[in-house]
């Protein structure tokens, strides 16, 4: 029964996502407003459920079966990802070099704002 619990306040989180993108025009979608909102939730109670704990911890084991219609989806799309593999090539190294940039930017601000406040402990 916990994981029916945690699988259904998961799909509500969802649901109150893509709403909220729905009534809002936001341009995020709707699951990842979910989660977000479901983070800060979480960060707002300080712990997680255990109906929460074991729906995501079954989802998690087995995720790899969740990337099965991303490969379906490139066998059935081959032949424009031939035609297209200059675009999609160049999205991808900028996408990763820009993401390794602002991870790097964050953690250093975050050590940083680390030390500053360590130092002011002292």
């Amino acid at each position: 029964m916990n994981f029916l619990n945690g699988i259904t306040l998961l799909l509500i989180y969802q649901l109150a996502g893509e709403i909220s993108v729905l009534l809002l025009r936001i341009p995020v979608p709707g699951p990842v407003l979910g989660m977000i909102m479901l983070f800060i939730t979480l960060v707002w109670r300080g712990r997680s459920s255990t109906s929460l704990d074991s729906a995501s911890t079954a989802l998690l084991s087995h995720l790899s079966l969740l990337f099965v219609p991303a490969g379906v989806g490139m066998m059935v799309h081959f032949d424009r990802i031939i035609n297209e593999w200059l675009p999609i090539s160049i999205a991808l190294i900028l996408s990763t070099v820009i993401t390794m940039a602002a991870t790097a930017a964050i953690m250093l601000a975050s050590r940083r704002l680390l030390a500053k406040k360590v130092e002011k402990d002292d």
